[in-house]
């Protein structure tokens, strides 16, 4: 793949290394100048000086021909006017970018960006792995719908432990596709499936559904 990387700092830069060590055909744009002569002299003529979100710098880079463009400098109206140039000028097929300010995401996602990508979220998606009174972990929303992934640890004391699964007053819509048993045993469930202390499971449900879906598994408001 071809990818082009805006922004050479230390996120930039990182994700340019591994992007080359993966064997993609990498270039990196910043406007300084000082880091692309560093970045050059260790990865090769990968650099190119210039400010990412004109018009003018992106088709020297030859964003057109890119298969993704990630937009990683540290301010977020950057990032966006980088999305945007390569999304609509040059028809950059997958677009990720780094969100600074995590209530952009959204904005990120309504305008075009794929793949926002933000560290506050991914740092407070650990905190919630490793709390043990959080038993609702979120893992994935689907851009193309209202729809999100999530997992749901059951406790010893759970309402749904020796239940089955159709026996759990779960919200509208709401789906289980995959349990994981506390052996390590993963099953696509049925409505006959035992719901067991210490199982993972793994649902798709509305946001507004989380609090329902937390207290049918969990118990827990």
């Amino acid at each position: 793949m071809y990818i082009i990387v805006v922004g050479c700092g230390k996120v930039g830069a990182a994700t340019a290394r591994e992007l080359v060590a993966a064997g993609h055909e990498v270039l990196v744009i910043d406007t300084d100048g000082r880091r692309i002569g560093d970045l050059n002299e260790e990865l090769g003529d990968i650099g190119l000086r210039g400010d990412g979100a004109e018009v003018q710098i992106q088709s020297q880079a030859g964003m057109e021909r890119a298969d993704m463009v990630v937009a990683a400098t540290g301010r977020d109206e950057a990032n966006l006017a980088i999305v945007q140039v390569a999304k609509q000028r040059f028809k950059v097929p997958l677009a990720i970018a780094r969100v600074n300010d995590p209530r952009n995401e959204e904005i990120f996602r309504a305008l075009g960006v794929d793949a926002p990508v933000s560290a506050t979220q991914a740092i407070l998606a650990h905190i919630e792995q490793d709390l043990p009174s959080h038993p609702l972990i979120h893992l994935l929303e689907f851009h193309t719908s209202d729809y999100e992934l999530v997992e749901i640890v059951v406790p010893e004391n759970g309402p749904s432990v020796g239940n089955r699964l159709s026996s759990l007053d779960l919200p509208p819509h709401a789906l289980v596709p995959l349990i994981m048993h506390p052996d390590g045993r993963p099953e696509v469930p049925t409505g006959e499936t035992m719901i067991e202390a210490g199982a993972v499971v793994l649902a798709v449900t509305l946001p507004e559904h989380e609090v329902a879906l937390r207290h049918a598994f969990a118990g827990t408001e």
